[in-house]
């Protein structure tokens, strides 16, 4: 059986991301193996305990496509595909044991930084010392001393990354305050600006009213004024229009005879 696409699709795709988590995994083991600083090995580890919770998610729903198919293939495809899987249960097995050892010396690190000797290690070492000569004891001395120093500069290492990740943390909570300032800021003036314009909007509104009012009496004024013209053109011999005056009588002359 060259691939499982011959007998599921969904076999296939599911063998093709599990490889590809694998192959994910052997490169970040070999770049584990490259990384000095203890941070950065402590977060590779937890990327790579990530992509190893996802390979066993995927690992559980090609079993539940397994055994889905078990009544419909014959017993040898059966077969083939358990065999398949117990191959990729033992490789991510490899993977988390090679993370659980990675782990315990990140801790047996850290325990060396922190804790002094036991007391058995205190006896064998009087033990040790009382079989020695005297430059012995100097150079054993001397190796102790130089595993100290050591000791000392990875604490200060660890201590200077704290602080550089104390630092970046305020810088960003500094960040964020200053954009929440800026936001506040921008809210109130938003604020401001629709109460002045909506008092705009008020006056204008007034001013409005006022416009119309006027409008209306202007109109009603001339509407007036070209119902009188229409009456005095219909009615040209009608004085009793209102509104005008009584047309001048004319007045009569008196001619004296000479």
């Amino acid at each position: 059986m060259s691939s499982l696409s011959s007998i599921s699709e969904t076999l296939g795709e599911l063998d093709g991301q599990i490889s590809d988590v694998f192959r994910a995994l052997s490169n970040g083991f070999q770049k584990l193996e490259k990384i000095k600083e203890a941070s950065r090995r402590r977060r590779q580890l937890e990327e790579l305990t990530d992509k190893m919770r996802d390979c066993k998610r995927l690992i559980k729903e090609f079993d539940q496509e397994v055994k889905d198919m078990e009544t419909v293939n014959d017993p040898n495809t059966n077969r083939i595909l358990n065999e398949k899987k117990q191959s990729m249960v033992k490789e991510l097995n490899s993977y988390v044991n090679m993370k659980k050892q990675y782990a315990n010396n990140l801790e047996n690190k850290r325990a060396d930084l922190f804790e002094g000797p036991s007391e058995g290690a205190g006896e064998q070492n009087v033990l040790l010392a009382s079989s020695m000569t005297n430059q012995q004891l100097v150079d054993h001395g001397n190796h102790m001393m130089d595993e100290t120093d050591q000791a000392i500069e990875r604490g200060k290492k660890i201590v200077q990354e704290t602080i550089g990740v104390g630092t970046e943390t305020a810088a960003a909570l500094k960040a964020q305050t200053d954009q929440m300032s800026r936001i506040v800021n921008e809210l109130d003036s938003i604020h401001f600006s629709l109460k002045k314009a909506s008092k705009l909007v008020k006056e204008i509104g007034r001013q409005v009213a006022t416009d119309r009012c006027i409008m209306a009496l202007l109109f009603l004024i001339v509407m007036g004024v070209i119902a009188i013209i229409i009456v005095k053109l219909v009615h040209p011999n009608n004085k009793d229009i209102p509104g005008l005056a009584p047309p001048a009588q004319a007045r009569k002359l008196l001619s004296y005879a000479n």
